[in-house]
């Protein structure tokens, strides 16, 4: 009687699902939040002998029909992709089949996206002017040796007058191709169109539809002799010298700007610029790939997202192409345990890279920043600069928060001082100030929209120096200081007003800005390669792009991470400029990492924002300033690794990424040092051998020691502002 009951009421239960069942098919509809930016999509259902078919359209990318190959439905999963967008959606539909709730995934970016019956009707005003405004032409552009770049043109519809060219180049695509397709990304821009501008998108060499070879940050070559010598500085000056020469009522003048690799091509236009190059914006500028960016800090390897980029984008384009290499399938969703699990650096190659990857070989070839590397760096060569230049950043930037500071400041000390050089940052991730409003990462909230002061700036710049219009009042360093949360202008970066003071540790866990005074006096911990410190408390596929504001309680509660704080602050402090890290250590092992971070700890009774989506309590958080990492065999060169010697004190001293952050009365002030971030940063062995070539045998735990005493007192140099 009792499994009777059992399975009448599971048939109970299924009654709603199996009545409407038919009506998964029709129209459902769903708004994407991408980064601030909303945008439509509609998913087409029809069911035929075959079972399931569907299309989806994209109203805002004017986008229709799209084919959806992969389709399936099991009560209740809804699941779709299409890898021509390398897009899937997986969900969930509730009983009376009216809503499916479930997440989006595009490009390693996952997001919540519920798919309704109710037609949204979302009047996009801003796609709507700019097609009713700006005409579209696709081309191609010969380079000196014969390449051919294919180019996107969006220009004016009014032909009454004449415009300057902002050009952005790209190895992403500058897709939609087609000349009644506009591409989406025109809607952070709205503001730059009022104004009038040729808008020309182009594919880099070797990318997309764009003939030629790809070469990742290739190298410039200074005073080039011969046609057959190309890089992306010739190949931005040869555009530029066909577009000012062609395109119809454009006024002579050229700006660039781009974000993360685009801003590196931006950045490349600098050196021996065309003459019509009149202004320039890298913003996230790619600057160098094994001191500060994207793949490698201070020489340690950045291997999560080194793997997740290159396992798709490093892949071979033998010939043009409108669609982009599949992405990795990950076996797994957690990411720290799918790098624990694939053993060290080499098995990635053989598990699952299998040698297709050359740019992938090239780096585990180089583990020293030697020739190879210093020829893509592009700061030696920012000298001469003719354009006016403006370089933007975010001090939360995941990717690429190295460089903005980085190009600003090569510029700034190899140019005479009438050269304009103006820095621009904010407290966004990578790229939020074009995409989204800035009005918090993370768990951590700013109060107000802090884009648009940014977009003001840049309307500003470009209409000076291309339009000739308006007045320049623009501060040389415009910076938005976090923790006071307000934009602030300074005549230099880093302030003149700021001076240098030492943050000692103390025994006992404490931090002060007096020296210590006792002897022989240190932590001891002992680190395990086999059970790595996480870089962020939550499991994760892709590695977010809050983690830089993340909550450190987690790690600070770990035995092998070491903390130092100062009392409660009586009085606000401000810091601004870099970090400086001075280390006293031993270790029992011949290599070490040491991570160290500048962290802001909330008052314990601190209420909690009034939106605060993951119930985060913000008494006592434990923000994250600025980390950084020193892969300890390159304390004394980047070019020459030297082991450490087993149980010897030994400096380990390192710069670390500029701030802008004022700690206020009430918090505390702490810093904490670690030996591993994964899966962040690969793991060391700590021991001293060829990091991307060794043996699960060489990982080995090491006890490590942290020194604060009178004659080995360890320290971070911060700079005060006054």
């Amino acid at each position: 009687m009792t499994a009777k009951l059992i399975r009448l009421s599971s048939i109970l239960l299924l009654f709603p699902f199996l009545l409407t069942a038919q009506d998964i098919t029709g129209e459902w509809q769903g708004v994407l939040d991408i980064q601030g930016v909303k945008l439509r999509l509609v998913l087409h259902v029809e069911s035929g002998a075959d079972g399931y078919t569907a299309t989806l359209d994209r109203p805002d990318q004017q986008a229709y029909g799209l084919p959806v190959p992969e389709f399936s439905f099991e009560i209740p999963d809804m699941r779709f992709a299409v890898p021509n967008l390398k897009a899937v959606y997986e969900g969930q539909v509730n009983r009376s089949f009216t809503e499916v709730k479930g997440t989006f995934t595009q490009g390693g970016m996952s997001m919540p996206l519920n798919l309704g019956r109710e037609k949204l009707g979302i009047a996009d005003e801003d796609m709507a002017w700019i097609q009713e405004n700006y005409a579209k032409k696709e081309m191609y552009i010969t380079m000196r040796d014969g390449a051919k770049l294919f180019t996107s043109i969006y220009y004016p519809r009014d032909t009454t007058r004449s415009y300057p060219i902002l050009m952005w180049r790209t190895p992403y695509s500058c897709s939609p191709y087609g000349e009644e397709e506009y591409t989406f990304r025109l809607k952070f821009y709205k503001h730059l169109m009022d104004d009038g501008y040729i808008f020309v998108l182009q594919d880099v060499r070797g990318k997309y539809m764009s003939e030629g070879e790809y070469v990742n940050v290739r190298p410039f070559i200074p005073n080039k002799r011969s046609p057959k010598q190309v890089d992306d500085n010739s190949d931005t000056f040869d555009s530029i010298d066909w577009l000012v020469g062609n395109l119809p009522n454009n006024n002579g003048k050229v700006g660039i700007l781009g974000i993360s690799y685009p801003g590196f091509y931006s950045t490349m236009a600098l050196p021996e610029a065309h003459p019509a190059l009149k202004a320039a914006s890298p913003q996230a500028p790619v600057t160098d790939w094994f001191i500060g960016d994207d793949f490698h800090h201070n020489g340690a390897f950045f291997v999560m997202d080194a793997f997740s980029f290159f396992s798709s984008f490093g892949k071979p384009r033998p010939e043009p192409t409108t669609e982009g290499a599949p992405r990795f399938d990950w076996p797994v969703k957690d990411n720290y345990q799918f790098f624990l699990d694939a053993g060290p650096i080499k098995n990635l190659n053989k598990l699952y890279l299998h040698d297709s990857i050359a740019f992938w070989n090239d780096l585990m070839a180089h583990p020293n920043y030697d020739d190879w590397w210093k020829a893509r760096n592009p700061r030696p060569h920012l000298k001469k600069i003719t354009p006016a230049v403006m370089t933007v950043g975010g001090w939360f930037d995941a990717e690429d928060s190295f460089g903005p500071l980085a190009v600003y400041k090569a510029i700034e000390t190899q140019n005479p001082p009438s050269t304009q050089n103006r820095l621009v940052m904010g407290p966004w991730y990578h790229g939020q100030w074009a995409a989204g409003d800035g009005e918090k990462l993370g768990n951590v909230q700013y109060g107000f929209n802090t884009t648009e002061h940014y977009k003001g700036l840049e309307d500003q710049f470009f209409k000076y120096y291309l339009h000739g219009d308006g007045g320049m009042d623009i501060p040389e360093a415009s910076i938005f200081v976090t923790g006071a949360n307000e934009w602030q202008g300074f005549d230099t970066w880093p302030p003149a007003n700021a001076t240098p003071q030492k943050l000692y540790f103390q025994a006992g866990g404490g931090l002060s800005f007096e020296a210590p005074r006792g002897r022989s006096s240190y932590d001891e911990y002992v680190s395990d390669p086999m059970k790595p410190v996480p870089y962020t408390e939550d499991v994760h596929l892709q590695r977010t792009r809050e983690y830089m504001t993340d909550d450190q309680r987690f790690a600070a509660r770990r035995p092998d991470v070491m903390v130092y704080q100062t009392p409660v602050l009586k009085e606000d402090v401000t810091f601004t400029g870099p970090l400086i890290a001075n280390l006293y250590v031993s270790t029992t092992g011949t290599d070490a990492d040491y991570v160290v971070k500048l962290v802001d700890v909330f008052p314990d009774k601190m209420e909690d924002y009034p939106e605060n989506e993951k119930n985060v309590p913000m008494g006592g958080y434990q923000m994250m300033v600025r980390g950084e990492i020193m892969r300890g065999r390159f304390r004394n060169s980047f070019e020459k690794p030297e082991p450490f010697k087993p149980n010897e004190v030994t400096q380990v001293r390192f710069v670390i990424p500029d701030i802008a952050h004022t700690f206020k009365a009430g918090h505390r002030i702490m810093i904490q040092v670690q030996n591993s971030w994964f899966p962040l940063v690969d793991r060391n062995p700590q021991k001293f051998v060829d990091i991307y070539n060794c043996s699960e045998e060489d990982f080995q735990k090491a006890t490590h020691r942290i020194y604060h005493d009178t004659a080995h007192a360890s320290f971070m140099e911060v700079q005060v502002l006054k």
